[in-house]
């Protein structure tokens, strides 16, 4: 199966104590109600870099020989990898080159630069950056770092499944994120060992199923624009692929907007930070919560190294889908104080607006006529459709309109 063994991973541990967070995993009542099963969450957003890959990273630095940590070392990442080899690199006294995607979050390439590593930016994916990152190891004999497809780093990521299972021995389920494979490897050769008739479930972003197209046999297209980045993955791992296809029961796709709801609901309900990539296995459960139910879920939040205006979109976006954020065009007579009118019924119905749009200049209206784009804030789907009746009822015709692309298209 694998050269990375239960005896690995509690090396692994061994090494990382004291060095890494030994993250808290907690139940949450509030989702487990949502989904119906019982939801129990390991915070690994909570680590100093934001993420899980302080655990290889780590692991991985302090095998190195001294010969090799004065080579320096090289990786490529999307964000998290390159922050956990940056910080534990400096603080071993190693010099680090990390090469990232261009398209990689400005704040993760901060934060990377910020741990004292040099950054170099090179391609569009993380298979394009391993190319550039080979070529240094080739030419300039840094040492790679590679981010899953190696046994220090799987037995590192492992270790997380040694903790979860003995801060919740009752697990039945556990839900992992899956870009290259590492940590789902890692965790299930830890929890298989320790718990043989644990169920391990991996989830990939629905525009790059690197893994679910090598599982299955297909050949779905791996690009796309993804708030998942950091499991935004074309290559499958070589020694992680065969750990995955023996341990892990299914590897399940999550669209993008279960991963913004997902994002969104860590954010709201349980008042913590996750990224997209970090938030997939939360939305697998939110996606199909019957293929959950009763069951004790053990629910990985790998990393919450978010773009904060990324975070602010997807907020909004659920506000808009929840109909919390809604917008209306009003068809009215070009004469003064409607206006006035207007947002005086809005604000007797309880509707906070936000937004108007006063047109004049449409040919399809009559040349005394204008048209009132107007977005709100309102408490639910069953107050927005309130507002609606009631304008409709003062004589206004009313069309609601998409707000989430800016330009204000009827639904």
């Amino acid at each position: 199966m694998s050269n990375v063994s239960l005896d690995d991973i509690e090396a692994a541990r061994r090494t990382i104590l004291g060095h890494v967070l030994e993250t808290p995993a907690l139940p949450s009542p509030r989702l487990s109600v949502i989904t119906g099963a019982e939801i129990c969450i390991k915070y690994e957003n909570l680590q100093p870099t934001g993420s899980f890959k302080e655990r290889g990273a780590l692991n991985k630095l302090a095998s190195l020989t001294e010969a090799e940590k004065k080579r320096g070392v090289v990786a490529m990442s999307a964000g998290n990898h390159a922050q956990a080899v940056a910080y534990h690199a400096t603080r071993l006294g190693i010099a680090s080159t990390i090469v990232m995607p261009e398209p990689t979050p400005f704040v993760k390439i901060a934060a990377t630069e910020a741990h004292g590593a040099r950054v170099v930016l090179h391609g569009e994916t993380v298979a394009e950056a391993e190319a550039r990152a080979l070529k240094f190891a080739a030419d300039d004999g840094l040492v790679l770092v590679h981010p899953y497809d190696d046994p220090k780093i799987i037995a590192g990521q492992g270790t997380i499944g040694l903790e979860f299972l003995e801060e919740d021995p009752a697990l039945d389920t556990l839900v992992v994120p899956v870009g290259g494979g590492g940590l789902i490897s890692g965790i299930a050769i830890a929890a298989k060992a320790m718990k043989p008739e644990i169920e391990i479930i991996g989830v990939e972003a629905a525009l790059f199923p690197s893994i679910w197209n090598a599982l299955h046999g297909a050949s779905r297209p791996c690009e796309g624009t993804t708030i998942a980045e950091g499991i935004a993955v074309k290559n499958v791992g070589k020694l992680t692929l065969p750990i995955v296809k023996e341990l892990v029961s299914d590897v399940v796709l999550a669209e993008e907007v279960w991963l913004e709801r997902a994002v969104n609901t860590f954010l709201t309900l349980q008042k913590t930070m996750a990224e997209g990539a970090g938030a997939a296995g939360l939305a697998a459960v939110l996606a199909d919560p019957e293929r959950f139910r009763g069951r004790r879920v053990g629910i990985v939040l790998s990393g919450g190294n978010i773009d904060p205006r990324m975070a602010a979109s997807i907020m909004v976006r659920e506000l808009e889908r929840d109909d919390r954020v809604v917008g209306y065009r009003i068809s009215i007579q070009d004469r003064p104080g409607t206006l006035g009118t207007i947002a005086t019924l809005f604000g007797t119905l309880g509707a906070n607006i936000l937004e108007v749009h006063h047109r004049r200049l449409f040919l399809d209206m009559p040349a005394r006529g204008a048209r009132i784009d107007v977005i709100v804030e309102t408490r639910d789907r069953a107050h927005a459709e309130s507002i609606e009746r009631a304008l409709a009822e003062n004589g206004y015709a009313v069309q609601r309109i998409d707000t989430g692309a800016g330009g204000f298209e009827p639904v």
